[in-house]
């Protein structure tokens, strides 16, 4: 779907997106896809040029952060030190962008790399090997804690074990990581954002990054129960909110797994159903929620690409977020679209052009 760019010259910091290559993983991925693997598939080789084409498609993109997933891992380091091999990876882009060859553009100005927190104190050496690869650029960690009871819900290959962030081992690593101060991201789900809420409460000067709106769930055994358990979601949010150490991304809601829209746009762009106005009126009362909870200095805008393909094109996906703040003030806005993601990560710089 083609749109009109909204607001084109309002600056944008993206705080999330993903770079990988998929292609080699897919064919063992269990079959039938779960519909995240059929909504990625058209993306499994998504790097450098595939993002600036992305966010260079009309939106006043400035600078983004790239978000851990498990890509492009050092097979040569031991199963603790992997990860290091994704931020060298992501400082390569973050190379290419700072080189000026693409004008002011910062793509990677911040890098958010994994690291096993269940190591507990043994997490260390791990932490200061992820900041020299950064060069300057590491910014933090996120240790996924999504899990549900039913299977199908995130299917085979993304479940944490239930209650992660709870456990003793991983609050051990959280306590050494904590020392660091460095942003910590927090994916999980909405049936478990309680434990989010005491890993908050636990660490008051840790600072906690929500991703995903706390990813309400519209698939498998949750499909058609948005509405039941919109209150117990909000209820959630609000308590989170009142930790000043907790922000939160204002997006992901394009994902399979929520279910707005239920379908996404591959099997019903021609039928025009998934323009940003239709998405705006899907995730209002979430995106409102968080804004009026967190704040707008507490909260941030997120493409979530390529994940988010599932939804919205690029272009499409910016839209539906400046149609859901058309009410905000000018301040308000710099900050829901940059300036908090700037901040919080610690990349202020990207925004001197704008």
């Amino acid at each position: 779907m083609t749109e009109e760019i909204l607001e084109p010259g309002l600056p944008i910091v993206d705080p999330h997106h993903h770079l990988w290559d998929l292609r080699p993983l897919l064919p063992a991925f269990p079959q039938p896809h779960h519909p995240f693997l059929a909504a990625i598939a058209g993306a499994a080789y998504y790097t450098f040029d595939a993002l600036r084409a992305d966010t260079q498609s009309g939106h006043a993109v400035m600078g983004t952060v790239f978000m851990e997933c498990g890509a492009f891992y050092d097979s040569s380091r031991d199963a603790a030190m992997k990860p290091v091999g994704e931020v060298e990876f992501a400082g390569g882009v973050a190379a290419q962008g700072a080189s000026g060859l693409y004008g002011d553009y910062r793509p990677c100005a911040a890098i958010v790399g994994h690291a096993d927190l269940t190591l507990g104190d043994a997490v260390r050496p791990v932490i200061e090997a992820l900041i020299a690869a950064g060069n300057g650029r590491f910014k933090g960690i996120r240790h996924a804690g999504a899990s549900d009871a039913d299977p199908d819900v995130l299917g085979p290959p993304f479940h944490a074990p239930q209650g992660l962030y709870g456990s003793d081992a991983f609050r051990e690593g959280f306590a050494a990581y904590a020392k660091q101060g460095l942003t910590f991201d927090a994916w999980l789900l909405e049936p478990q954002l309680g434990d989010l809420l005491d890993l908050a409460r636990a660490f008051s000067e840790q600072t906690i990054v929500l991703d995903h709106c706390g990813s309400p769930l519209g698939i498998a055994s949750y499909r058609g129960t948005l509405p039941e358990n919109f209150e117990r979601w909000r209820a959630n949010i609000r308590a989170i909110a009142e930790c000043p150490n907790v922000s939160v991304k204002l997006g992901g809601l394009a994902m399979a797994f929520c279910g707005m829209p239920e379908d996404g746009p591959f099997d019903r762009r021609a039928e025009g159903e998934c323009g940003s106005e239709t998405l705006a009126r899907l995730w209002k009362p979430y995106i409102e929620t968080c804004i009026e909870a967190f704040g707008p200095r507490r909260a941030m805008f997120e493409s979530n690409y390529p994940v988010d393909r599932w939804g919205a094109s690029y272009p499409v996906l910016w839209n539906a977020f400046k149609r859901l703040a058309a009410n905000a003030s000018d301040d308000e806005k710099r900050a829901l679209f940059a300036g908090t993601a700037a901040r919080i990560y610690g990349i202020e710089h990207v925004l001197a052009a704008a």
